[in-house]
């Protein structure tokens, strides 16, 4: 089925459908794999050594257009015109107040459409979901303006068209830098990504463009496992499961933690094969080139959404968020973590909420969020240092801590995957808010100092200002074992 989750439109068969209910969703998949083609022919016959800037503007946008068309008919023409209201701002609004504008344009816009979608044609179901693509649009929109203020020049309309709709990422994204996608375009990400390396140019040693074709063929076997995986256990274990009486009145409640653990470990798959697919096309156009790793290999993970086994294995609600999403997490630091003066934490959950959409579960599930950060933040700052004086007590901190994630993570997004209020307060009240109510608790006796007194802490330590940073994760060029194709 379609699910509008964390980053937009996902596409997954759901039961005996009827051909006329999983059209749509073929389309997707169709226009995916047609995607992931015409990434290979792009990198090779539209090479920048091979046609100019403009060209692979015009092809990216027209193709993406098409793209678009083909799987949401008309519908598509919103993405023009929430592109085109706001590259109005950007030219006449003055540059002080302009992202402002086009964050709230863009982002009102975008809220609208949902808003229509889900109350007027078709709630609780995920079929042709255009607004998907337009969350993608709404970062890059917003990105772009905050970018622009802080002092990037403008760009073009064919630039601002192509990076916002170009055909690998106009389906499923995920988002990425405005000066990355045009490093990409013009043909210099991996010379750039060749000075950050050694530092200057070699003259000695001719640098030819890595190949994604391993990182590809990866990405593509874990779209099948996870695919896969998802079709044979989903079913069997379904979140909703979780709400009925006859449930939770027969069964023991350690019984019904393993099994929300289990329908949430089912559910997460859907959006692996997705987020994997998306990123697997980026990398075969040639875009997310990311450096190399020690042993020379080249790193094709700029644009990568997730890291799955850091999310199964996280220690705490920090390390998956942070593995979760990547690229709109990255989003909200930009736009609004890094800039909100009050309460960035609330503020981030906020506008997440707001942007995946109308339904109540996300709000919920974001509330949620904000006692879970606050509460683990807690934990992390009063109680870890005591269990890290051996290796033992380490190992002990991080399987509690793990188990207390992962139970923590499937208890925040239940209302996510519900989406109504009813079903969603119903399941919390199976387990008597507790983990709302020990949330609560931690915060008010394991307090933490804002953000502020922490970091003129950092300042004021002579050890922290001097300690070396890491080493870049990468070695001189002309020692990469690498194969151009």
């Amino acid at each position: 089925m379609f699910v509008a989750g964390i980053h937009g439109t996902i596409l997954l068969p759901r039961g005996l459908a009827d051909v006329g209910e999983e059209l749509p969703r073929v389309n997707f998949v169709v226009c995916q794999l047609f995607a992931l083609l015409t990434a290979l022919w792009f990198r090779l016959y539209l090479h920048p050594s091979k046609t100019s800037t403009f060209v692979r503007h015009v092809v990216a946008t027209l193709l993406g257009f098409y793209l678009a068309l083909f799987c949401f008919g008309w519908y598509a023409l919103h993405f023009l015109v929430q592109s085109g209201l706001t590259y109005s701002i950007m030219i006449f609004a003055g540059v002080e107040h302009m992202h402002k504008y086009c964050f709230v344009v863009a982002l009102g816009y975008l809220t609208f459409c949902q808003i229509t979608r889900v109350y007027v044609f078709d709630y609780g179901m995920y079929s042709a979901d255009f607004t998907g693509p337009m969350m993608v649009i709404t970062q890059k929109i917003t990105s772009l303006a905050f970018e622009i203020h802080d002092g990037k020049r403008m760009p073009s309309l064919l630039e601002y068209l192509s990076y916002n709709c170009n055909f690998m990422g106009i389906l499923a994204g995920p988002t990425c830098s405005y000066n990355d996608y045009i490093a990409f375009i013009e043909g210099t990400a991996y010379r750039l990504k060749h000075l950050e390396s050694n530092g200057k140019e070699n003259g000695k040693c001719k640098q030819l463009d890595p190949s994604p074709k391993k990182d590809v063929i990866h990405k593509l076997c874990t779209c099948a496992v996870s695919l896969l995986v998802y079709l044979s256990v989903f079913r069997t274990c379904p979140v909703e499961r979780s709400i009925e009486d006859g449930f939770i009145a027969t069964t023991p409640f350690h019984l019904q933690v393993a099994y929300l653990y289990l329908s949430m470990l089912a559910t997460r798959p859907k959006y692996y094969f997705v987020w994997t697919l998306a990123d697997a096309i980026n990398n075969a156009a040639g875009f997310g080139f990311n450096g190399y790793n020690k042993d020379g290999t080249p790193r094709w993970d700029l644009i990568s959404n997730l890291r799955i086994l850091d999310i199964e294995f996280a220690t705490s609600f920090k390390m998956f968020l942070d593995n979760w999403n990547i690229q709109t997490a990255l989003w909200l630091k930009r736009v609004c973590y890094e800039r909100c003066p009050y309460n960035p934490t609330a503020a981030t959950f906020l506008l997440s909420a707001i942007w995946h959409g109308v339904y109540p579960g996300y709000y919920l599930t974001f509330f949620t969020g904000i006692l879970m950060t606050m509460a683990a933040r807690a934990i992390r700052h009063n109680v870890r240092p005591h269990f890290l004086g051996s290796a033992a007590l380490e190992l002990l901190y991080d399987v509690v801590t793990w188990a207390g994630t992962q139970i923590a993570i499937c208890y925040t997004v239940v209302p996510f995957v519900l989406l109504a209020v009813g079903p969603s307060l119903k399941f919390y009240r199976s387990w008597y808010f507790c983990i709302h109510i020990v949330c609560v608790l931690l915060m008010v006796f394991l307090p933490v100092k804002p953000r502020h007194l922490r970091a003129k802490e950092v300042s004021s330590d002579p050890a922290a200002l001097q300690a070396p940073s890491s080493p870049p994760d990468t070695e001189s060029n002309c020692s990469q074992k690498r194969k151009a194709s």
